[in-house]
């Protein structure tokens, strides 16, 4: 079967084992029953996620001037912190800013390769977790609007790490923690802003991802420069595909290429 499409992220349902879907216009790809099969993925060309025109691809699935224009990728989708909808002040697109910036945001701890902290919309609970590759995360503050999340997580980020190590989570390679433990440790480090939503006594959330066998030497699939790739699909954690010969594709982080699948 071939199926062709422009790459976005996959979507994902939460259950007892993540279940991934790849959206191709025309197809609708479950690719959990793609696991144990060969897979042929091929590179097109680009199509901008926000334009829509056959221009290279920037950063974040956009060609560069949607990148410095649409208010998908202003500095506050990156730095919480930056944000200031609730002051009134317009980045790119107040309008569309409101209605991201203004809504109830989740400061939490994962854990994928290590403990980290981060900033999510509530809505994108657990899908945010999942993106990341975490098995295991809980909820610290839930903060009225992203700008006291994003102060929250500046203050939090000096007592605890604010990146996953990628090569470590696709080998399912973690630190033990207790994230109570640690959600209950850095409760004195909330800003004075925040610290009214703090969450106490909840319990962390447990992620299981379909994957068949961990790579022990990951290697990432560049699909611009090889053009053409096929692999056996052994796992899916994150948004990465992991293949039987240890290739990883991350799929996030190619959105925007046109590609073509083959079964």
């Amino acid at each position: 079967m071939n199926y062709q499409g422009v790459l976005k992220k996959m979507l994902t349902e939460n259950g007892k084992e993540i279940q991934y879907y790849l959206d191709m216009k025309t197809d609708f790809i479950n690719m959990n029953q793609l696991l144990n099969k060969e897979i042929a993925i091929s590179f097109i060309t680009y199509e901008c996620l926000n334009c829509h025109l056959e221009k290279q691809i920037y950063r974040q699935g956009f060609c560069k001037s949607c990148f410095f224009d649409t208010p998908n990728a202003g500095d506050w989708i990156m730095r919480p912190e930056l944000s200031k909808a609730h002051l009134g002040i317009e980045d790119r697109d107040l309008i569309y800013e409101k209605s991201v910036q203004l809504k109830p945001h989740i400061v939490y701890l994962a854990n994928s390769s290590n403990v980290k902290v981060g900033v999510t919309r509530k809505q994108q609970v657990p899908t945010r977790w999942i993106d990341q590759g975490a098995h295991e995360a809980i909820e610290i503050v839930e903060a009225p609007n992203r700008y006291l999340a994003g102060i929250t997580e500046v203050a939090l980020k000096a007592h605890v790490a604010d990146k996953t190590n990628w090569r470590k989570m696709l080998k399912n390679d973690f630190e033990e923690a207790n994230l109570q433990t640690w959600r209950d440790k850095l409760k004195e480090f909330i800003p004075e802003e925040a610290a009214a939503y703090f969450i106490e006594n909840n319990t962390e959330t447990k992620i299981n991802f379909p994957v068949k066998k961990y790579p022990e030497k990951p290697k990432s699939l560049n699909l611009i420069k090889t053009l053409n790739y096929t692999g056996t699909l052994v796992g899916i954690k994150g948004q990465y595909l992991i293949f039987e010969d240890e290739t990883v594709f991350n799929i996030r982080s190619n959105e925007g290429l046109v590609v073509k699948i083959q079964i």
